[in-house]
Parts: C-alpha cells; sequence; structure tokens
C-alpha cells in the first residue's frame, strides 16, 4: 500500500487562464484552520523533517515544483508536487520537502492551529511513537 495520497484538485478554466478551487471537508477531507507557504528556499536546502502528532496537512505546489518525501517508520516514498493542481495528504507521516526549484512557491492547509506540542522533530522519537 503506498503512503502517497494525492488529489488531483478539480481545474477550471477557459482560454482566459485556470482556476483552482479547494472546499474544507469536499475538496480535501478536513476542516482548514490555518493556511502557510513556502518560498524563497535556497538551492539545496531541505525542509520539513518532522512529523505531528494530529495534525493532518495538504500541500500544493502552486508555483514551481519541488520532491516530497513521506515516511510511515517501515517505508518511505518520494513524490514531485509540480502541478498547481496536484496535491499531496501528508497525515501523521514524516515528511521531508527537497529540491525545491527557484520559482517554487508550497502551499500547505492544515486541519489545526499551529501548536509547537503536536510536533514530533526527532525521527527516532517518531520511530517510538508510531510503534505504540
Amino acid at each position: 500500500m503506498s503512503l502517497i495520497q494525492l488529489l488531483d484538485l478539480p481545474e477550471l478554466g477557459d482560454e482566459r487562464g485556470s482556476l483552482v478551487a479547494i472546499e474544507e471537508l469536499k475538496t480535501i477531507p478536513f476542516q482548514i484552520k490555518r493556511v502557510y507557504y513556502i518560498y524563497g528556499t535556497q538551492e539545496k536546502v531541505a525542509r520539513g523533517f518532522h512529523a505531528h502528532k494530529k495534525l493532518q496537512q495538504l500541500a500544493i505546489c502552486v508555483a514551481g515544483k519541488c520532491k516530497m518525501i513521506l515516511d510511515d517508520g517501515t517505508q518511505r516514498e518520494e513524490v514531485w508536487l509540480d502541478s498547481p493542481n496536484k496535491a499531496v495528504l501528508i497525515g501523521n507521516l514524516w515528511h521531508e520537502m527537497h529540491d525545491f526549484s527557484q520559482d517554487c512557491v508550497l502551499l500547505v492547509l492544515a486541519s489545526e492551529p499551529y501548536d509547537e506540542a503536536d510536533y514530533i522533530r526527532d525521527y527516532q522519537e517518531f520511530l517510538r511513537v508510531v510503534k505504540l
């Protein structure tokens, strides 16, 4: 079974351009309580390197591309986010983002407000938590 849960976001548009609309509990399986985006990431810099205890997230490269690595403690998979109508559900997996293009804008929709207590920032701790 694949760790990667890709969503093809519905794309609307005509000769004027494209539009992607995201609706909580319809297009995505959770309520949106926080939105953030990552941009201007320097060459060869990786981000992430953590997991969450309960937070659910959906990541979309609205411009450019990056590679997302997801890990459940037994398997690791990677996927390129390279289209504004392709999204990946992150869930409670260890996740890393690599190989950001210079123009990358990674938009993330989150199910909860920021809470540092929800983060697992040490991979060995993550492995202990997922084994429980």
